[in-house]
């Protein structure tokens, strides 16, 4: 599993994970009951606190990502892809809408906006 973990970004490391992760689902990389790796599996790859991996995966099963099971493991959950994606569609239009309403405050264009986000967008 491709988790990247920064001390500079200034969110906490479990929410790191947590985001990655459903992430990760939401694309389809991870599907429909996959296993995922244990808590303490992915502490030691991430050379982090189990407590941290612990909490992360506690968030993923609380928000209904994945499943966990005793003495099995934990597994990706079934999803609603389709609600997900508009979450995350949601989420997206509430930033692009204080981007605009921060433009409109400096007469930045629409089209000036626009090519912006296409620099943003083609750059990553």
């Amino acid at each position: 599993m491709n988790i990247i973990i920064t001390n500079s970004s200034g969110q906490p490391i479990y929410d790191q994970i947590t985001t990655q992760m459903k992430n990760l689902i939401i694309s389809g990389e991870l599907k429909e009951g996959d296993a995922l790796p244990s808590m303490r599996l992915l502490a030691k790859e991430l050379k982090i606190s189990v407590i941290t991996t612990k909490r992360a995966y506690e968030e993923l099963e609380k928000e209904g990502f994945i499943v966990s099971f005793t003495g099995k493991g934990s597994f990706v959950a079934s999803q609603n892809v389709d609600f997900l994606k508009e979450q995350k569609q949601k989420e997206i239009e509430e930033h692009l809408q204080k981007a605009a309403d921060a433009s409109k405050h400096i007469d930045i264009s629409c089209e000036e906006l626009m090519d912006m986000l296409r620099i943003i967008y083609e750059g990553e």
